[in-house]
């Protein structure tokens, strides 16, 4: 059954509640995710409905972005336009999540009485940390916590780590292959780690908004996380910290 249309009357925003914009859809990607979790834990067709719908209205909130972003960029600071312009970057991020969720929830109802039980309590664990991950990010992005949004950065190991786990258990082991229900189990964890990646490129711009400067350049030390070697050059710039 197709989803319901979703009609939603267009209103005109302002430079300050764009930007809050990406703070909402935050919400919307997290409610998605939680919803993801039950179809694959319950085999429930209305939690995938439900996914569907966050997804819907969260591809609203990204028209409406697009439609007023260059009119308010247009009569912003420069502070503010470039606010605005991470607010896009980040919508992007989410409609991504969004999309790999909704597909990983859509595959999760097909396959679940496929799979075995050490499988779903897998993908549950990856999924539970992404919604982890989107729900420090919303606070983030509403206080501009660059500590909230390094341990996004951080979190999104753990996800790697799990995916990497399943990606073994079903590909070095030929004895233990169930054909079709391990390629859909390995499907649905490559979507929960884009979905991941994603996120993690948010808490990134989210470092680089908060801070006017980028994580990634600190990719050329070796001897420490990139997430430590941020902490510390902000310790370096407040000495109070």
């Amino acid at each position: 059954m197709n989803s319901p249309v979703l009609l939603v009357p267009k209103v005109a925003r302002n430079g300050a509640e764009l930007s809050n914009v990406a703070v909402q859809a935050c919400g919307l990607a997290k409610s998605a995710v939680a919803h993801a979790i039950e179809a694959l834990i319950h085999s429930s067709s209305p939690a995938l409905q439900a996914v569907r719908l966050c997804e819907e209205k969260l591809d609203v909130l990204d028209r409406d972005l697009d439609e007023q972003l260059a009119p308010a960029i247009a009569q912003a600071s420069p502070e503010k336009a470039r606010e605005l312009l991470a607010c896009m970057k980040l919508m992007i991020d989410l409609e991504r999540v969004s999309d790999l969720v909704a597909g990983f929830a859509e595959r999760a109802l097909i396959v679940r009485n496929r799979i075995e039980m050490e499988d779903v309590e897998q993908l549950t664990k990856m999924a539970s940390l992404i919604e982890n991950m989107l729900a420090q990010m919303e606070n983030s992005l509403e206080t501009r916590s660059v500590e909230q949004a390094i341990r996004v950065l951080r979190a999104d190991a753990e996800i790697d780590r799990l995916r990497n786990l399943l990606l073994v258990r079903h590909t070095e082991n030929p004895e233990g292959l169930k054909g079709q229900e391990s390629l859909h189990v390995v499907l649905m964890a490559n979507s929960l780690e884009r979905a991941g990646d994603h996120v993690k490129n948010m808490a990134e711009e989210l470092c680089h908004l908060a801070t006017g400067h980028t994580v990634r350049h600190l990719l050329k030390a070796k001897d420490k996380p990139v997430e430590q070697l941020y902490l510390d050059w902000l310790a370096q710039q407040d000495p109070s910290r």
